[in-house]
């Protein structure tokens, strides 16, 4: 537990001093006109409260991905703790902060218009066409998963077993809210279910204050801990921590969505709590789950919160392991309801239905944007919002019915979907280091995570036993190699642009 609460306490300096100094170093301008102000079309550009704000941004970027992420993050051991921390305050807050506050400083602008005006037209087509298909692929995938907890639970309370009915509803659902204007149901009912989260996770908090288990600490060691829950075979920490852990610590999936939310603010002086600030609550909500995650698992602490029958039926069992048998929405499930009573197994219910349909509708809104954005498609008339809707629906059902006929080989795809999420970060911090190389600002900031993660995403590609899956020995020197001639490749770029017009005067003559 002491490990826990020193972690705590650097998140939440992380944003009151790294966040400061972040916010600095772009120098927000409160006297500029917000684009939710200046562009006002009543459907996407819409000025929101900044509580409501705030509280949208977190669920956008949070769903499950930092409850389930880092329980199966917990199963490499107490190395998760520095990813989080580290991960979250250098890495995944400076992102999501950096990309709003572009966003909103270009009035609006959606990630391939980013990346496009600082990598290049190559990379914003590339862009494009990556990021539609990621969103796409979210949006189809928090549609089955979520249906299929409703009717389990369904069906384990008596009721009627029709999976279709809920994908239907769901789906549905879906359409409604990537059609209607964000303060209508988006900006009705995230608050709600923002709060339900985040009340979770402190009363999961509170409970570890008031049994202060013994856990393993930091310096008990930070090897792969995989063996002692099972896992015969486990995959090194670098890099496939990294890949796991991902939005409790950073992820390309937000730079997505902070332009849903910088269309709705404002003042770009609001930037650091909606955009920084969100990004260290979702840390702290993954450091709770990691520690959950690490009693229940290393302290055997599913024994104290599994009745009685579930217990027997693990230990009268071989063919699982621990980890197998108790995947992430289980333990959810499992300690929410151990833990909290009825009140827990609602907000579980929450946690693991409702939240991951909050990810997929704004995936597929923030789709809508993207495409839109890209063919200058006015979205104020409805013809026009269900023109470049309908195509991305019948795109993300045709998704999700291939997923229904092959699972197995979706499930094998949906192990690319860490990757290609941090993938994305990459060329997102990238895109900023231009930004902020060329404005004069201190680009390091984002150099060093952007040279980590294209290190980390090349060497995942290379030594994944889901991909390439060479000897990790070549992979790793694949990866260095590639994080280094990207650098190179910038500086270079960085040489060719600055150093001539230090040779110039005010007048743009070449001094001798």
């Amino acid at each position: 537990m002491i490990t826990f609460l020193v972690s705590l306490v650097a998140l939440v300096l992380g944003y009151f001093i790294y966040g400061k100094f972040v916010e600095k170093v772009f120098a927000p301008d409160e006297k500029r006109i917000a684009p939710a102000i200046r562009k006002a079309d009543g459907v996407d550009y819409i000025a929101m409260p900044t509580w409501k704000v705030y509280m949208i941004q977190f669920l956008n970027i949070a769903g499950t991905g930092p409850i389930f992420g880092a329980i199966m993050g917990m199963w490499f051991g107490m190395s998760s703790y520095l990813w989080i921390v580290f991960g979250c305050i250098f890495a995944g807050a400076t992102h999501d902060y950096l990309s709003g506050m572009i966003s909103i400083r270009k009035g609006g602008i959606g990630l391939p218009d980013i990346v496009g005006q600082y990598l290049g037209e190559s990379m914003r087509k590339l862009m494009l066409c990556f990021a539609v298909l990621l969103l796409i692929l979210v949006g189809a995938v928090f549609v089955s998963a979520p249906a299929s907890l409703i009717n389990n639970m369904v069906v384990s309370a008596g009721g009627f077993d029709n999976m279709l009915l809920w994908i239907c509803v769901i789906f549905f659902y879906y359409v409604i809210a990537t059609m209607m204007p964000v303060d209508k149901i988006i900006g009705k009912i995230y608050p709600l279910f923002a709060v339900s989260l985040i009340f979770m996770a402190l009363a999961l908090m509170a409970v570890l204050f008031v049994k202060w288990p013994q856990l393993p600490e930091l310096w008990d060691g930070v090897g792969n801990m995989g063996k002692q829950v099972g896992i015969e075979n486990p995959e090194p920490i670098f890099p496939a921590l990294f890949i796991t852990i991902a939005c409790g610590a950073i992820s390309g999936f937000h730079a997505t969505q902070s332009p849903l939310m910088a269309r709705c603010m404002k003042s770009e002086k609001l930037g650091r709590p909606i955009f920084y600030g969100s990004m260290i609550t979702e840390g702290i909500v993954a450091l709770i789950w990691a520690t959950v995650s690490s009693w229940f698992f290393y302290s055997e602490g599913w024994r104290e919160v599994c009745p009685p029958d579930m217990i027997a039926q693990y230990t009268g069992q071989s063919e699982k392991t621990l980890t197998q048998f108790f995947a992430a929405p289980k333990v959810v499930m499992t300690v929410c309801e151990g833990w909290l009573g009825m009140a827990g197994g609602i907000l579980a219910i929450l946690g693991v239905v409702a939240a991951p349909i909050t990810s997929g509708d704004t995936a597929l809104r923030s789709c809508r944007l993207i495409v839109a954005d890209a063919l200058h498609v006015d979205q104020r008339p409805k013809l026009k919002r269900l023109m470049v809707s309908a195509p991305l629906f019948a795109a993300a059902l045709a998704v999700l019915v291939w997923q229904m006929d092959n699972p197995d080989s979706f499930n094998t795809i949906w192990k690319y979907f860490g990757w290609a999420n941090q993938t994305l970060s990459v060329f997102t911090l990238w895109a900023i280091t231009v930004y902020l190389a060329l404005k004069r600002k201190l680009y390091i900031i984002t150099m060093i995570p952007a040279i980590f993660m294209t290190c980390v995403c090349a060497t995942f590609l290379c030594v994944s036993k889901d991909a390439i899956g060479m000897e990790p020995e070549y992979g790793y020197a694949i990866g260095v190699l590639v994080a280094i001639f990207c650098t190179i490749s910038f500086e270079i770029w960085y040489f060719r642009k600055f150093i001539p017009m230090l040779r110039t005067n005010k007048f743009g003559e070449r001094i001798k």
